[in-house]
């Protein structure tokens, strides 16, 4: 008879996503829920610990039955340049306006590759931050300061 083996990373990964789900999950009910057709503030919180939590449920499935592999390389790069990046948008959206705010935060998250060039990265950024400036102008016609006070506007 087998025993069964755990792969002790996803177990511990998939814990970790569980718990990090009931706790998000705690909080969203301080909010208002409200319905699918009525979404109150807590809805999106609440409906992002479900989907951590049964991802997690599932890496704790799946840690019983695949044998425990080497973790490789960790990204550093990546991580340097992704992570920060919202929260650079976060703190400079106010002050410098959308436009400026957004293109900057691309153009650092573009970055965390290792083959992405200065000028492919400004192409890139250039772009993404036109099409979110006309999805969120003119397609939703959100009202939000393209260019902030910092910049004199």
């Amino acid at each position: 008879m087998k025993s069964f083996r755990f792969d002790v990373p996803n177990v511990i990964c998939g814990l970790l996503f569980i718990a990090l789900a009931l706790f998000f999950g705690m909080q969203s009910f301080a909010l208002d829920l409200g319905t699918a057709f009525r979404m109150g503030p807590g809805y999106f919180p609440f409906m992002l610990a479900c989907c951590l939590g049964l991802f997690g449920f599932i890496l704790i499935i799946q840690s019983v039955r695949v044998e425990g592999e080497a973790i490789g390389h960790i990204a550093w790069r990546g991580m340097l340049f992704i992570l920060p990046a919202p929260i650079f948008f976060g703190f400079t959206v106010r002050g410098l306006g959308f436009v400026p705010a957004l293109f900057l935060t691309a153009l650092i998250a573009s970055f965390a590759s290792n083959r992405m060039k200065p000028v492919t990265a400004v192409v890139l950024a250039t772009g993404l931050t036109i099409f979110c400036y006309l999805v969120f102008s003119y397609a939703l016609n959100l009202p939000f300061r393209v260019l902030g006070p910092w910049l004199g506007y």
